[in-house]
């Protein structure tokens, strides 16, 4: 089974709805298995045994949610030792209430650090978390688990 670790944070519950739809699509392809962990919860082994990564934050002050920047800090030194997520695939998804570039901007720099592999498009979404939305949020587990699946990432 190749596990996808989905790391988010939500005080409201919109960032968690999305990462269970994601949750939700990794587990939807034979051969993958969704590890869904608050970002706080999170830690170098689960980084470390995954075979692909999603990210969720809420935008706060135009930045990420400082508990998924507290994942990046936690595990920045002992993942890059032996080069260990050389071009991991990984996705974003960011729920924001203004237009979401900050929080996305900053999660994609750190993954420029870690040197992992983007994968899909990041998905910012403003105001509500609609059908579409969801439907969206269980695109990106499909597509990253199906990549990690079949040997494409």
């Amino acid at each position: 089974m190749k596990k996808i670790l989905i790391i988010y944070h939500s005080q409201e519950g919109s960032t968690q709805k999305m990462a269970e739809a994601v949750s939700g699509g990794v587990s939807s392809i034979d051969g993958a298995q969704a590890v869904l962990k608050r970002a706080t919860e999170a830690g170098l082994d689960d980084l470390l045994e995954c075979e692909g990564l999603i990210i969720g934050s809420p935008e706060y002050f135009g930045y990420m949610a400082g508990a998924v920047k507290g994942f990046f800090d936690r595990t920045y030194t002992g993942a890059q030792s032996g080069r260990k997520v050389f071009r991991k695939p990984y996705a974003v998804f960011v729920h924001a209430g203004n237009d979401g570039t900050g929080a996305l901007n900053s999660i994609e720099r750190i993954c420029l650090g870690y040197k992992f592999k983007k994968v899909f498009e990041p998905f910012i979404v403003t105001g509500d978390v609609s059908d579409a939305v969801l439907l969206r949020c269980r695109e990106i587990g499909q597509t990253v688990a199906a990549g990690c699946v079949h040997g494409i990432y």
